[in-house]
């Protein structure tokens, strides 16, 4: 397959010179009308990948056609800023709607009608309800990031979308992890759905090294502030709980660290300027929450750091999938103690995860002469659990020394049995 012929400039002037595995997996079943999964590693294009084909099947002045779900405003704005110059490309107009936007802007925009909008599920669904969207003429409907859009509330979300569309809309669900809600759809939308996986096949990844630095939250806060200060160092840094990032964020602005956040409190333009500055390198860290941060691309980032060990392996994976795009070198730095080593040894089992050590501010598998090797990295004795899971042995009690005598009496006891000393027992 190739480009739709009104895009081919548009992507030779972008730097593309083949279709990712991806691109050219979707571009046909989506053209004709299929229900489809489609996975793939983060960074191997699947904007492109479902834009592309539903663009060019668009008719301009049709009214609203294709509706296009992210899970995040950053990843919606992402996607309609990609996008647009297609959509202008063929005459036709799209637009983005989140929540936090200014909302009567939005609807002075929809004024327009346009025939694609890229949008967050509860602000769509909100203009839905109300009457200011119509999905009467849908054709088609789009989730991106699904394996995390259709985690309650946003599973519910989506399907209302869906009712509200007709009963034969085209669905098509990307993600570059699977899980158990992609296998089951069927049951949740009415339609069969055709899966198509290329993560085994794809090589768009770049070559990215996988590090663990062990110390208190005190060093962590440190080493970022080292970090940041490294010539040409740019990182988005990922936390399990806003708590922690609020926290961390205060210190780093005490030390006058170039650095932001995005907050899901802040209004949309201050994300928008976040975002801008570290793709710009003016700062050098960007603190960012897994929802904030998912699907986000920031061309060429040097690295990604888990201040926080993650939850789970899906998840390392999509903080892992900011660096090393298209090709490119990145790296991911992996913060904590020797129980979070542990951890994430389990949960990211698939990648060689190295010791790394900060040393004149250079990031170095060496170990420092200075620098004690924790008891904790001593091979330890395990025993195993009866669900089947390894644990490190408690060391046995001893017991009190076999010289020692009995243990003596209570005081009070002592000074009784003197009392009674002589005297006959009661029978």
């Amino acid at each position: 397959m190739t480009i739709p012929a009104p895009f081919q400039d548009l992507w030779q002037k972008a730097g593309f010179t083949e279709q990712t595995a991806i691109q050219q997996a979707v571009q046909e079943p989506l053209m004709h009308d299929e229900n489809i999964v489609g996975l793939a590693p983060t960074g191997s294009g699947k904007t492109l990948a479902f834009g592309l084909p539903i663009l060019a099947k668009l008719l301009p002045g049709d009214g609203l056609q294709a509706l296009l779900i992210a899970p995040s405003q950053e990843l919606a704005i992402q996607t309609r800023d990609v996008l647009l110059p297609y959509a202008q490309a063929v005459d036709l107009k799209l637009i983005g709607l989140t929540g936090g936007a200014n909302v009567a802007r939005q609807k002075e925009q929809l004024k327009k009608h346009p025939e694609v909008i890229v949008a967050t599920a509860g602000r769509l669904l909100e203009l839905l309800d109300s009457g200011r969207v119509n999905a009467s003429r849908l054709i088609t409907l789009v989730i991106d990031e699904a394996d995390e859009l259709l985690r309650e509330p946003g599973l519910t979300q989506v399907r209302a979308i869906a009712a509200k569309a007709p009963g034969d809309v085209q669905l098509s669900f990307f993600s570059a992890t699977s899980s158990p809600i992609l296998r089951d759809l069927p049951k949740w939308f009415g339609q069969e759905v055709r899966t198509i996986d290329v993560r085994a096949i794809d090589k768009t990844r770049g070559p990215v090294k996988h590090y663990f630095m062990q110390g208190g939250r005190e060093r962590e806060v440190e080493w970022l502030g080292k970090l940041a200060r490294t010539d040409n160092f740019r990182a988005l840094v990922f936390f399990n709980k806003n708590s922690s990032l609020n926290k961390v964020a205060g210190i780093l602005r005490h030390q006058k660290v170039k650095f932001a956040t995005l907050d899901r409190m802040d209004r949309s333009m201050a994300r928008k300027q976040a975002l801008s500055l570290l793709r710009k390198g003016k700062i050098n860290l960007l603190l960012v929450t897994d929802l904030a941060g998912r699907g986000l691309d920031i061309p060429k980032l040097p690295a990604v750091i888990n201040y926080e060990v993650p939850r789970n392996s899906t998840v390392y994976v999509h903080r892992s999938g900011r660096t090393g795009r298209m090709g490119n070198p990145g790296t991911v730095i992996t913060m904590g103690d020797a129980h979070d080593l542990r951890d994430l040894r389990k949960l990211a089992g698939d990648y060689d995860i190295e010791r790394a050590y900060l040393v004149d501010g250079k990031l170095t598998t060496e170990r420092p002469e200075h620098e004690e090797v924790p008891e904790t990295e001593a091979k330890a004795k395990t025993t195993r659990t009866a669900a089947g899971e390894t644990r490190p042995e408690r060391t046995p009690h001893k017991p009190a020394a076999e010289t020692s005598s009995k243990r003596k009496p209570h005081k009070k006891i002592r000074t009784k049995a003197r009392k009674n000393k002589g005297k006959p027992k009661k029978k």
